[in-house]
């Protein structure tokens, strides 16, 4: 059994002793606490939060076990039932609630479950306020409402149609060229919520032709529900059945997004926000084009270099964030980026909220791919084709991963490093990013190039500095 707690929320598998697993105790501790935080840091004397889920087998019982929680601290509850992790940020605002709970785990498998927390903007906690509601969970400094003041629970199954409503209503989102297209669209949907919408989305976009895999929201994940290339292979041989444009895939609570060309070939999980910003770039307004407004993009530093250089063919500036989302949306604001996200397939669109959402993605992507007028393997082939080499080196934990990592540090200290989130080291065009586990004696070594062998090359390279290092007396401190 697992139970991980950290800023962004509580994570861990069904079952076990309480503090052991993702235990019915555990549930409920941590939601009082994060009720606690909210109320503490709101200005309303009710507070409201909402709640969604995927359809993962345990998310009755964890639904009904938050419900009562919140319920009992005292907040009233807008219940948007089976729905995507995007759908409920949007909920939030439109709500005007003090805060959101999504209750997934995301890519892992079924025996997994989390509560995702959000803030009064629909977006994820940060690291302080993270930090300030694992404090009241650990000193259970929280306290249940009288009978007088319990919580309402409203029921809302509307908000799946307001989001593809929002979508359908962008500018960028170009529905007679998608129409005119007459895509033939193969998806999986990982037997999650994904089912409930994306059919709905797609034939909204004018795709009339829609091929369904596992789109019964079961919860029984038919694969690994990570959408990678070696869990994609039913699609990928459908997609070629079928003679399809394109396969689509998302994960079980809708927020990462990947494509299989044509061919059956990945069109690659890290090129997903490569192609949708290309896309956005390309649409710059005449005025935004006249005021020399330049349009930047963020993703996160363990992301293809691929992205950087659309940006810059386009007369913008990428910037580079630590990995997580709550640190991408950060620099997004900071920058005024008018797209960003991550490399796992994660797009995020401002004009719509701050937070992945696979549903826009594909949007932007089917406009991108109507009007370029192209297989979907040639629009693939018209970007550069970087390679990412991911490893991880497994340490023992007397190690001072720390002093590991300065020492890298000072052996390449001639190349350009960037210390944001661990080290991330250039070789002209190639890097090497390694930051260390939070919960584990680990390594995360990410290296990319133009080939794969190189890649994998420049990581293996690495490695054997870090075990050298470790051979030397300080480095155990």
């Amino acid at each position: 059994m697992t139970l991980i707690k950290s800023i962004s929320g509580i994570r861990g598998t069904i079952g076990g002793r309480q503090g052991q697993g993702f235990s019915p105790l555990d549930i409920v501790k941590y939601t009082a606490a994060y009720a606690s935080w909210i109320a503490k840091n709101s200005k309303n004397k009710k507070i409201k939060i909402v709640i969604g889920r995927d359809a993962r087998i345990s998310g009755e019982m964890v639904n009904n076990l938050v419900l009562g929680t919140l319920q009992g601290m005292g907040a009233d509850i807008v219940d948007i039932g089976l729905s995507t992790t995007p759908t409920v940020e949007i909920a939030v605002s439109d709500e005007k609630a003090d805060g959101g709970i999504i209750l997934t785990a995301s890519h892992n498998p079924k025996q997994w479950n989390a509560l995702k927390l959000l803030n009064e903007k629909g977006e994820f906690l940060n690291e302080k306020e993270g930090a300030e509601v694992l404090e009241i969970a650990d000193n259970e400094s929280y306290t249940f409402a009288d009978v007088n003041s319990l919580g309402k629970i409203m029921k809302n199954d509307t908000y799946l149609n307001k989001h593809i409503d929002k979508i359908l209503a962008l500018p960028l989102v170009n529905i007679p060229a998608i129409k005119a297209a007459k895509f033939k669209v193969v998806i999986d949907c990982v037997n999650s919520t994904g089912g409930l919408v994306l059919p709905q989305f797609l034939t909204a976009l004018g795709v009339e032709n829609v091929i369904k895999l596992y789109c019964d929201p079961t919860g029984e994940f038919p694969h690994n529900p990570e959408p990678l290339p070696e869990n994609l292979r039913d699609i990928a041989k459908l997609v070629k059945k079928e003679n399809a444009h394109l396969g689509i895939v998302v994960d079980p609570d809708v927020d990462r997004l990947a494509f299989v060309c044509e061919d059956g070939e990945m069109f690659g999980e890290e090129f997903t926000l490569v192609a949708c910003a290309d896309y956005v770039l390309q649409r710059r307004t005449p005025a935004e084009k006249a005021a020399s407004k330049k349009c930047n993009t963020v993703s996160n530093l363990s992301s293809t270099r691929a992205l950087r250089d659309i940006t810059e063919k386009h007369g913008g500036s990428h910037s580079a964030s630590a990995v997580g989302e709550v640190n991408v949306v950060a620099l997004m604001k900071e920058t005024k980026a008018v797209i960003g996200g991550e490399g796992n397939g994660g797009v995020i669109l401002p004009e719509l909220h701050y937070g992945r959402d696979a549903l826009v993605g594909i949007a932007l992507f089917l406009s991108h791919l109507a009007m370029y007028g192209k297989t979907c393997s040639m629009l693939r082939s018209s970007y550069p084709d970087y390679q990412i080499s991911k490893n991880k080196i497994e340490l023992t934990a007397d190690l001072n991963i720390d002093n590991i990592l300065e020492s890298i540090k000072k052996k390449y200290k001639k190349q350009p490093i960037n210390t944001v989130d661990g080290i991330k080291i250039e070789f002209g065009k190639d890097w090497v990013h390694l930051r260390k586990s939070n919960t584990e004696s680990i390594i995360r070594i990410y290296s990319e190039s133009g080939l794969k062998t190189t890649a994998d090359n420049l990581a293996k390279k690495i490695m054997s500095d870090i075990r050298e290092f470790i051979k030397q007396p300080e480095i155990a401190v």
